[in-house]
């Protein structure tokens, strides 16, 4: 089924997450993937004094990217275009706000600046794994499609041999090497990452509609988003763009079903990064209010990969999805007038 489809035959639910753009979230603070593995929990503390790209080894330069961002050289063990990630992962960490927001009509909580220290709560694990640089179609300059369910975005990531990325494989290349909580370091930045925009409110019936030309103009009118790659500040030390911010992003949960929250609705999805509005646009939070047969306006997924020569990760007792078919299922956006992000930004602390 098309995403199109899924939209109209699910428009209520659709209808339903209007308040989606100010959605609760897991905190922060909170572990979205709990302890999983043999052995007592090891704490250790992160040095973070200095900014998370300083710690992670200069990539060479090729040719240059969008609006002068440079492009990264390419490792041979992941296919074109993905970036190689390989190293220590905490599964659950402890980080000290430093300046929190509650959005009180939504009863979540937004840190803007952390403490630079990650204490680790759980086994650390080894982790190697590609990752797309970039949100779907993956292009420097492109732009990512939206209306995707997850069952379109799995199925689209292996008609091009790859997946969707597990919640930690994702979160792992947002915090770089240095473990931050933010691709950029360790304080929210809309200068950085494309957060913080003015909410416009979407018509979705008009966003469903089958009417030539009616979507996609409101689509456009509310489309907030960047071109790939072209906010380069946005960049995480494993050379990955986009992750906060822009577009939602679908990954398969790697949560054993026995630590889920009551309000779970996502069995084996999940939403990272947040989109392009004032919301929880950090790199631990996992949005799961949302069935995997959600679609929305600023709902997208980039892909992961197997590294060559290295063991696939498997979760332990997580909700396994089911099998699809590969298939590009992933529409084509031509763009002409989107709105683009807000000139002002919502201010810290309004709270709602």
């Amino acid at each position: 089924m098309s995403a199109r489809a899924i939209g109209l035959a699910a428009l209520a639910v659709v209808a339903v997450a209007l308040s989606c753009a100010k959605r609760r979230a897991d905190s922060p603070e909170t572990q979205v993937a709990p302890l999983d593995g043999e052995g007592a929990a090891t704490a250790f503390s992160v040095d973070a004094t200095a900014p998370a790209a300083s710690t992670a080894p200069a990539p060479p330069l090729a040719s240059a990217g969008v609006s002068g961002t440079p492009a990264l050289a390419q490792s041979d063990k992941c296919p074109a275009g993905m970036a190689y990630v390989s190293g220590k992962f905490c599964p659950k960490v402890e980080r000290k706000c430093l300046h929190e927001e509650l959005i009180k009509d939504e009863n979540i909580t937004i840190c803007h600046k952390f403490a630079p220290e990650t204490k680790c709560l759980a086994p650390i694990e080894e982790r190697t794994f590609c990752i797309d640089r970039y949100e779907y179609p993956n292009e420097a300059g492109g732009h990512p499609p939206w209306m995707v369910s997850w069952y379109d975005a799995e199925a689209t990531c292996e008609s091009k041999g790859k997946r969707l990325c597990y919640d930690n494989e994702w979160t792992m290349a947002c915090e770089g090497p240095a473990q931050t909580p933010f691709p950029n370091g360790w304080e929210r930045d809309n200068t950085a990452c494309n957060v913080d925009n003015e909410f416009i409110k979407p018509d979705m019936w008009k966003v469903v509609s089958k009417k030539p030309g009616v979507s996609i103009a409101e689509l456009e009118r509310v489309d907030q988003s960047i071109r790939s790659g072209s906010m380069p500040k946005c960049m995480s030390g494993y050379g990955v763009y986009d992750t906060t911010g822009n577009f939602d992003e679908w990954v398969t949960r790697e949560t054993p079903a026995g630590y889920r929250r009551k309000d779970d609705k996502s069995l084996w999805a999940g939403l990272k990064g947040g989109a392009w509005g004032h919301v929880r646009n950090a790199c631990r939070p996992m949005t799961t209010s949302h069935i995997p047969e959600f679609i929305y306006y600023f709902v997208s997924f980039r892909c992961c990969a197997d590294a060559a020569g290295a063991v696939r990760f498997v979760p332990k007792n997580a909700v396994h999805p089911p099998k699809v078919v590969p298939e590009d299922k992933a529409p084509t956006v031509h763009v002409t007038h989107p709105v683009g992000p807000s000139p002002t930004k919502v201010k810290k602390d309004r709270g709602y």
